[in-house]
């Protein structure tokens, strides 16, 4: 391996290509040997810039929840009625999902075998709970369903957002882009959920 190679390898392309072959192998079927090759790069360089492989996972996943937890301190997400909160957090959820599409997944995949993934698993856990709180405020106030299981509508709210990283391709011909999809996740769930008094225009 050249050393030109190994100097301009820096530790945000090896998380790229290593959040890449997680996606692709899933974390427990990748070695650092997968890792090393598809870096092009020798494993000794690999552990020039991290300890191992479940220091690239962290680094991953963290990336994606402070995207997840930054939508919760903006501005949208913490004044006005919560019915507008919970639609705007779902619309930025979108967002930064289709944004750092290969991190939400490799967040989404994980499995709790390790103590990285069941960190990751208990703070997305915890980002759950709080948009479930939005809606469960926005059911109080009167402007959601009294007839509609909030527990349930979260659910389904979050398998709706989440599915996304199955199919949504960004650059595919003919696709949508992020901001159709937002607002169509957004329309989607909440004129439904919406009581009549509530139903925007």
């Amino acid at each position: 391996m050249t050393t030109a190679k190994r100097d301009t390898y820096t530790p945000e392309t090896l998380l790229t290509v290593a959040v890449r072959v997680f996606n692709e192998r899933g974390y427990d079927g990748t070695s650092m040997e997968h890792l090393s090759k598809a870096a092009g790069i020798s494993k000794s360089s690999i552990y020039h810039h991290v300890v191992g492989k479940e220091e690239l996972l962290r680094r991953a996943v963290s990336r994606a929840l402070d995207g997840l937890f930054g939508i919760l301190e903006e501005e949208g997400a913490t004044r006005g009625r919560a019915i507008g909160r919970v639609e705007y957090v779902t619309r930025r959820t979108v967002e930064v999902l289709i944004a750092e599409l290969p991190y939400v997944t490799l967040l989404l995949r994980v499995r709790g075998n390790t103590q990285t993934e069941r960190w990751a698993m208990e703070r997305r856990r915890e980002f759950d709970q709080r948009v479930a709180d939005l809606l469960k405020a926005a059911a109080a106030d009167g402007d959601l369903r009294a007839d509609m299981d909030i527990r349930l509508a979260t659910r389904l709210l979050f398998g709706m957002v989440n599915s996304l990283v199955e199919w949504y391709r960004p650059h595919a011909p003919g696709g949508y882009d992020r901001d159709q999809v937002a607002e169509a996740v957004v329309r989607l769930a909440f004129d439904g959920l919406r009581t009549d008094a509530q139903q925007g225009p």
